[in-house]
């Protein structure tokens, strides 16, 4: 009698248990950035909200290319769940600038501000279920941390603009039409991002990754937008008070499993 071969034996299970590496690109914008300009002195009080000129606040929206590094680590506790940590780093150009028209004295002008994150991380822990032994969905959220630079300016449409009383003082003339009053801020914050996830798993070693985020850094800031020329006296200044820094993203990647 003919014997009959043996069945092949089947392919093995792919286990995502183990610690990975790998690099990401992706998007991220913020929708609804407010800075509120307010006078920090009785001249630029009396030159603006005295006439019935308060500065309006200025209303932009920021975004941008991002990408960078994670790292992490998988355990799937049995065939359809996973748990696990990530860690990542990210690079980016989420930036955007608003502008506020004003009349200072008479003067027309423009007060302007501008936010960049200029990079971010984050630190969480996942979640996933496992639909098919390569495909999983995920939950993810934990620490995130960033740094975000802020600068503010006023510019008049005319130069030789200048003021003094009540002991301020400013002078834009030749050549400090634009950029008379400047301000600057560079600050490290910290908060949280969450999120969730898709990941395919390619090759024994190489998967495949998209991902949402919602990352919030705290609450937002206050910097003074300050005369360049004091005319002689104090220099007027104005307070920018920015929201809130927090953004969306969306993002892929590629990681290589150890």
């Amino acid at each position: 009698m003919a014997v009959k071969a043996p069945l092949p034996a089947p392919a093995p299970a792919y286990s995502w248990t183990g610690f990975y590496v790998g690099g990401n690109a992706g998007y991220g914008w913020k929708g609804d950035p407010a800075v509120g300009f307010a006078p920090n002195d009785t001249l630029t009080l009396l030159s603006t909200c005295g006439v019935g000129n308060c500065p309006p606040s200025a209303l932009f929206g920021i975004g941008g290319a991002l990408g960078g590094v994670q790292a992490g680590y998988n355990l799937q506790v049995n065939p359809n769940w996973l748990v696990g940590f990530e860690t990542d780093f990210d690079w980016s150009k989420v930036d955007g600038t608003g502008m506020s028209d004003i009349l200072f004295s008479g003067v027309p002008g423009n007060l302007q501000a501008s936010e960049n994150v200029k990079w971010f991380g984050t630190v969480r822990a996942r979640a996933g279920y496992l639909v098919t032994n390569k495909l999983l969905l995920y939950g993810t959220g934990g620490f995130a941390y960033g740094r975000v630079e802020e600068s503010g300016a006023l510019n008049f449409n005319a130069t030789g603009v200048s003021a003094i009383g009540h002991g301020f003082g400013f002078n834009c003339g030749a050549g400090l039409g634009t950029n008379c009053f400047v301000g600057n801020s560079t600050r490290t914050v910290t908060g949280y991002a969450y999120g969730a996830g898709a990941e395919y798993a390619l090759w024994n070693n190489v998967s495949l990754k998209a991902e949402y985020l919602y990352v919030n850094l705290g609450r937002g800031n206050t910097m003074n937008i300050v005369a360049q020329n004091g005319n002689g006296a104090i220099p007027a200044s104005f307070t920018a008070t920015y929201s809130g820094v927090a953004f969306q993203l969306v993002r892929g990647g590629l990681n290589w499993k150890f």
